[in-house]
């Protein structure tokens, strides 16, 4: 294995004897502890070497290191066991010190097989090098943008909301969770908004017991950050504590993990443990550190090494000699070493089958139908999915309703009218105006054991926060082999035809950012007699199998009565009691001369469109999918292949569009009848009657036909 510089410079100033920069041994740490620290230290330095060189040998495949944050260490040696932990990827010294208090764990193993991309990884199972391990309670995470921090929030909140409604919850109620980051990633808008959300948490009196610990090394990959900006930014949050630490002084980070885990469990209350660190090796295995950093500048960094300072305490105290600290650093080394040998050329996926298991091995359960009397009187459709959110609630003490005016008010439309009021403020619930936020509250939740059914008041405010599905609730099963799961159904009040209100914000038409993630459910419900058991369904998905449903409400229909002409009143109608099962289409008409195939908006176009043709002769059925993704392909093409001609009904854009994943699943299919379709234009909605020029129309539905 080549010599690395840090490596050459730890071994020379410990040959030297370690000069004692201090008169006298700080004892406020027990000597047990300082050994163990050390150890901690000592693994993922070796490991951070032995990635490097696995990837130079063409076996390894990630090199993001620790070497530099090993302080990190004093909170896995701090923090219980039980403590949820969801951490930065730096955090190797964490990661080595929590194992070493759990017996037969194997943490080298854990960190190499990772490295590796191999099936051995106790926690990804070679997807992803990701520090997590179920059996630490430490919840995989891959974000390098602090994408995981309102999850961590949401946890902490969880844990006093589980205690509450007596629902079982993972962790016991005076746990700590514990969230680590990089300095840079203070600065980027979710990191923002959860310490925000912290804040205002605390301001309301709400017990919120999470440690955020910023791990400052001074750079964003090639950027410094300014000096002073950090500790000013994380001292700002009113009501959340702030200490710094050296991170190169082992007594200094481990008093001040101890004391501030001591602070927050007790009190209950969101801290902040800002951690002076240093960053060697570079950001990553291919990162030039010499392009913007003069050598002078890296090699004068090495006096801060962290291993260096617990060193030279052990010597301060006598408990290491110099000799022995070197054979204890060398002894480490040959432990990696002896790993990576065993590991040999170690065992990867090699199957689709194998990468896609987590996603796909949920099964599709059979939902079963309406268990409540059916009202005598026909519903909107708003009125419809208030009835099934409120059954959902009475018979699931885990499900909870909350989002951005959804309690107090009965949100926007009305839909959560009452629910707050029968179901008291623990099961339904106002949160601040933060989609992020309401995404990581609900994230956090999932975990938790409880079973969130979170709002978002318009579709085009999910943009702001869309990462916290894509890269946080739809990755975790596929990221920890299945060992995590975050089930949850995320309500949108969505799509176009608003008449005169809004502009795009209101009315945005687009589905193009769900459909294309791995592992996601999205559903588009129609019309009142199924739209709740559509919701319903989602619910039971979530519930049973763990998946992440999106559930889009169109608002145009949500107080629609009528079909055909004003006061017909034939769009208003009694729930049907039997459910909707995962791929089911629906269809409407028995015509035979084209089959329209669409969705929510679309489905009453397609009638009323269908109504007006039918007095020239033509004959038409109308097919709901129901299901946007994954889309319902069986039984599309099994509808298809009894017309000779279909026609796709599109309200979203031409381009991404829904329509593009029906023909191509029919092309796919070898389905030989003609194919045509018709999208609302690739534009953003306009503000007024203007809307009308570029959103799909019924006029373009009848002259298509």
């Amino acid at each position: 294995m080549p010599a690395e510089p840090l490596d050459d410079h730890f071994t020379a100033i410990v040959q030297a004897r370690v000069p004692d920069v201090r008169h006298r041994p700080d004892r406020r740490v027990s000597d047990d502890v300082l050994l163990r620290y050390f150890d901690a230290q000592l693994q993922s330095r070796h490991l951070d070497f032995a990635a490097r060189d696995l990837q130079r040998r063409g076996e390894g495949f990630y090199t993001i290191g620790s070497a530099g944050h090993e302080s990190n260490a004093a909170l896995g040696l701090a923090a219980r066991v039980t403590d949820p932990a969801l951490l930065h990827y730096r955090s190797g010294g964490f990661y080595a010190a929590r194992a070493s208090l759990v017996p037969g764990s194997t943490p080298i193993r854990d960190v190499l097989a990772g490295c590796a991309a191999s099936t051995l990884d106790p926690i990804s199972g070679g997807r992803h090098k990701v520090f997590g391990n179920a059996a630490l309670n430490i919840l995989p995470q891959t974000s390098t943008i602090a994408s995981h921090l309102p999850r961590a929030v949401g946890l902490a909140l969880a844990l006093t909301w589980t205690a509450r409604l007596g629902v079982d919850c993972p962790w016991p109620a005076d746990s700590v969770v514990l969230c680590s980051f990089g300095d840079a990633s203070a600065n980027h808008s979710t990191a923002v908004g959860a310490l925000n959300a912290a804040a205002y948490l605390t301001h309301r009196r709400l017990p919120l017991p999470i440690l955020f610990v910023c791990e400052d090394n001074g750079f964003g990959i090639s950027v410094r950050s300014p000096a002073g900006w950090v500790e000013r930014t994380l001292g700002s949050y009113p009501g959340v504590g702030y200490r710094e630490a050296d991170g190169s002084d082992p007594v200094d980070a481990l008093t001040a993990a101890s004391e501030m885990l001591v602070s927050v469990r007790t009190s209950r209350a969101p801290a902040i443990l800002h951690l002076k660190t240093v960053r060697y090796l570079g950001h990553a295995g291919s990162d030039a550190e010499p392009a913007y950093r003069t050598p002078a500048d890296i090699a004068g960094d090495y006096a801060r090494d962290p291993l260096l300072g617990t060193a030279r305490e052990l010597v301060d105290r006598r408990i290491l000699s110099p000799a022995e600290l070197l054979e204890r650093y060398e002894r480490s080394r040959r432990a990696v070493a002896d790993v990576v040998v065993g590991l040999g050329s170690p065992p990867r996926m090699t199957s689709v089958a194998e990468v896609v298991r987590p996603l796909h091995t949920h099964g599709h359960p059979q939902i079963p139908g309406d268990p409540d009397p059916i009202p005598r009187d026909p519903l909107t459709l708003a009125q419809a999915v208030g009835r099934a959110l409120d059954n959902i609630l009475a018979q699931v003490p885990q499900a909870c309703v909350f989002g951005e005016d959804v309690a107090v008010k009965g949100g926007v439309y009305g839909v959560t009218r009452a629910l707050a009021r029968r179901f008291g403020p623990l099961r339904v619930f106002d949160t601040l105006l933060d989609e992020q936020t309401i995404l990581g509250t609900a994230l956090g939740f999932a975990v938790a054991g409880l079973l969130p059914i979170p709002e978002i008041q318009y579709l085009a405010y999910l943009h702001n926060a869309e990462d916290q599905l894509r890269g946080e609730a739809a990755t975790l099963k596929f990221f920890s082999d299945g060992s995590y799961r975050n089930p949850m159904v995320v309500r949108i009040a969505g799509l176009a035809y608003q008449r005169g209100f809004g502009g795009h914000f209101h009315n945005d038409n687009s589905l193009a950012v769900l459909r294309d993630i791995p592992g996601l459910t999205v559903a588009v419900p129609s019309r009142p007699a199924h739209a709740g058991a559509l919701l319903r369904s989602c619910f039971e998905l979530a519930r049973s199998t763990g998946r992440v449903c999106v559930f889009v409400e169109p608002i145009a229909l949500y107080h629609e009565r009528d079909l055909y002409e004003d006061g017909d009143g034939l769009w208003a109608q009694v729930p049907a009691p039997e459910a909707v099962q995962p791929g089911e289409v629906r269809t409407y008409g028995d015509g035979t001369d084209a089959l329209l195939v669409t969705f929510g908006n679309g489905v009453r176009m397609s009638l009323r469109a269908a109504h007006r043709v039918a007095a020239r002769g033509l004959d038409v059925t109308v097919l709901d999918l129901q299901w946007i993704a994954p889309l319902p392909a069986a039984s599309l093409v099994a509808h298809a292949e009894r017309f000779p001609r279909v026609l796709v009904v599109d309200e979203t854009r031409r381009s991404g569009g829904v329509s593009e994943g029906v023909v191509t699943a029919l092309t796919d299919a070898g389905y030989t009848g003609r194919i045509q379709r018709i999208t609302s234009r690739d534009s953003f909605v306009p503000l007024g009657p203007a809307a009308s020029t570029v959103l799909l129309s019924e006029d373009d539905i009848a002259g298509a036909l």
